[in-house]
């Protein structure tokens, strides 16, 4: 085969916050401390694997941690978490992402005065997702969340969402801000047919910069290359978004957790090869998906 050319995407890898939380727990464990995560503390198999090695052990409860060393992840947790933590002697080692911790704080005030005047907090994620049950918990679990204008249609026949009083929008900071905006433009919508006014919609930029700039890049990374590796964890939301990205703007894109995942009928003569992933995908997999492709080429 001719000599193919390989590009690892500068700007894909980690975010802050998730950094923040890996580098955290790795000093609390090099100090010989046991620590318990409360979740993955990223959406990435490999990493996780890589942490276990080193101590790092996952529950997806805090019940039962009374008097042991607790880790709260980026993506952030409600608020009875902490009370739990506090009652039950549980040392907690709070790694949340300072974007959204902020947006957390933005949710609870706005709740605070908003539902006062019979309006309702929606936010657009995904039902179930960590970040979005630690952005419900600011409102005692009386936020609607929606994925889709089908989630909307569900919420109004439930009586949940009344399109004649005031809709506060917010996003999960990982979305795609896109499909907010159009998701913003549906409801707006609905407010006019039902006859009411612009001013019942507020609706918030609450999407991390830093992930939302990467959307564009990547569409240009991926219409640079002949072919596109997506490395990513199958459970990490902002990865099926990127990919969804990488995709449309490149057919030849592909998906994988790990190198072993590439089938060797990808790649082509001469190909220029970009390898990318998600914001849950560290710097070392990308590399190690480079060397596998040198390798096996």
């Amino acid at each position: 085969m001719d000599k193919i050319n390989i590009e690892i995407d500068e700007r894909s890898g980690f975010c802050y916050g998730v950094v923040r939380a890996i580098e955290m727990a790795e000093k609390v464990l090099d100090s010989g401390e046991k620590l318990v995560s409360l979740g993955a503390i990223v959406h990435n198999g490999a990493e996780i694997e890589r942490l276990s090695s080193k101590g790092l052990v996952t529950v997806d409860s805090v019940l039962g941690l009374s008097g042991k060393t607790v880790l709260i992840r980026a993506h952030g947790e409600p608020p009875e978490t902490y009370e739990y933590a506090k009652s039950h002697d549980i040392k907690v080692i709070d790694c949340t992402c300072p974007v959204v911790l902020k947006l957390q704080s933005r949710i609870r005030t706005c709740f605070d005065q908003i539902s006062r005047r019979g309006g309702t907090v929606v936010i657009f994620g995904k039902l179930g997702h960590a970040e979005i049950n630690g952005l419900v918990g600011q409102t005692g679990g009386n936020a609607v969340v929606v994925e889709s204008p089908e989630d909307l249609d569900s919420a109004r026949v439930s009586g949940k969402i009344d399109y004649a009083r005031e809709i506060a929008l917010f996003s999960q900071t990982t979305k795609d801000p896109q499909e907010y905006s159009r998701l913003a433009g549906v409801i707006s919508k609905r407010i006019e047919d039902a006859g009411g006014s612009s001013s019942l919609l507020t609706v918030n930029k609450t999407i991390c910069s830093q992930v939302s700039s990467r959307h564009g890049h990547l569409e240009d990374f991926a219409s640079r290359h002949d072919i596109v590796l997506f490395v990513s964890g199958n459970e990490s939301s902002n990865g099926k978004v990127l990919y969804g990205i990488c995709k449309n703007a490149n057919p030849r894109s592909y998906k994988i957790e790990k190198p072993e995942d590439i089938s060797p009928e990808w790649i082509k003569e001469g190909d220029n090869v970009g390898i990318c992933g998600a914001t849950s995908t560290p710097k070392w997999q990308l590399e190690a998906t480079a060397d596998y492709i040198k390798s096996f080429y």
